[in-house]
């Protein structure tokens, strides 16, 4: 596969949202604004009981945001358009009335590890690492940093955004709350995401959007937030500093 995308698709109640990208599965910025659109979408269908989200292959589950696309931001009007996308996706998974359970199949790193975070329920498999890198090319976790903070506390996340360069196991992340399940392969995975996957459609609607309510309460200012967060982002992007390092890991 070379053509980056995002899918959605509805089977028996169950809304799976996938995305991919050859590079890794990070994430430019048309990624993000059709991810916010699909969980948007999806939040309002009756039909839809339930939501998975995913990603493609058998390696990274996202690498966080393109390289590339950070590279050609110009100006901070640019850099707080591209980091707002984030904002939009979690912003999206929060307010979304469905629940979500993430496929967490490969390493995380920086956005991804804030996508996963934001999952209302996280199952993956040991090979699930996660790092946030921000800090290692000039900026920070601003903007996916609320969500790893209210799934982690403040106490892991700064580890995580301190030490920047450093993988956590998913080991790790399982014990800190990040993953709420772990498995040795895919297919133990996939197996415990379908029995889960099944319970939770044959449950009822009314109650598991009302538990989300609960589960959010104390984020309803998010939407300021993170675009503010996002503009933090969009500054520090433009440094000689974080122009550098992003050249460096892109040659890399």
């Amino acid at each position: 596969m070379t053509t980056a995308y995002v899918r959605s698709e509805l089977h028996k109640g169950i809304r799976i949202i996938e995305f991919f990208h050859p590079q890794s599965n990070s994430l430019p910025g048309k990624i993000l604004e059709e991810l916010a659109q699909a969980i948007h979408a999806a939040g309002n269908e009756e039909e839809t009981k339930l939501i998975i989200l995913r990603s493609a292959g058998e390696k990274a589950f996202c690498a966080g945001a393109s390289f590339d696309e950070l590279s050609a931001i110009r100006n901070k009007e640019e850099g707080l358009k591209f980091f707002t996308g984030f904002a939009h996706v979690i912003n999206a998974m929060r307010i979304c009335p469905k629940l979500i359970i993430g496929r967490i199949h490969g390493r995380c790193v920086g956005g991804g590890v804030g996508i996963a975070a934001a999952v209302d329920y996280a199952i993956a498999t040991e090979a699930a690492e996660v790092k946030l890198s921000e800090l290692a090319v000039g900026i920070g976790p601003f903007v996916v940093g609320p969500a790893v903070e209210r799934k982690i506390g403040m106490s892991a996340y700064s580890q995580l955004a301190i030490d920047a360069t450093r993988w956590r196991s998913a080991e790790w992340a399982r014990k800190r709350g990040l993953f709420a399940e772990l498995y040795a392969t895919v297919e133990d995975m996939d197996e415990a995401i379908s029995r889960l996957g099944y319970l939770l459609v044959h449950s009822s609607p009314e109650a598991m959007a009302e538990m989300k309510k609960i589960f959010w309460k104390g984020t309803e200012h998010w939407d300021k937030l993170l675009v503010e967060r996002a503009a933090i982002s969009g500054k520090l992007v433009l440094s000689d500093f974080t122009k550098n390092a992003i050249e460096t890991f892109k040659k890399k």
